[in-house]
């Protein structure tokens, strides 16, 4: 078997898992699922990035960037203040770090993306514990 097999055989295992975790979530849920996934896309870009696999890079940081548009668009602004505002911000300065990266191909922006994502991550797992059930 070749690479690019066994890696197109991997994504679309990954494509049917998360579609699978995506209509089974709650909303709540489905937001811890896109950070997953979008860390994980982040951690793939580096990975392309090092090995200068520039095309894949590219594929990788597209993804990414639509991940972070979409968390952007499910934003709720008439009724969540500054903390929605600065969200917003967060990640339109990701994507704008991301974007800098696919040219620059800076692993120390990468890191920095990776960082801020999990820390957001880590935020919204928070977030469950101060729900309502």
């Amino acid at each position: 078997m070749n690479d690019y097999y066994l890696n197109d055989s991997y994504q679309q295992y990954r494509s049917v898992d998360l579609e699978a975790k995506a209509a089974a979530a709650s909303p709540y849920e489905l937001v811890l699922v896109l950070f997953d996934g979008l860390l994980d896309e982040l951690a793939r870009a580096r990975g392309h990035i090092e090995g200068r696999r520039y095309q894949q890079k590219g594929v990788s940081l597209e993804k990414c960037m639509s991940i972070l548009n979409g968390l952007n668009s499910a934003l709720d602004f008439d009724n969540g203040g500054e903390v929605v505002a600065g969200l917003a911000r967060l990640y339109d300065y990701c994507i704008y770090r991301l974007s800098d990266v696919s040219v620059s191909l800076s692993l120390e922006g990468m890191d920095e993306v990776i960082e801020l994502v999990g820390i957001l991550r880590e935020g919204w797992e928070g977030v469950n514990g101060t729900r309502q059930p």
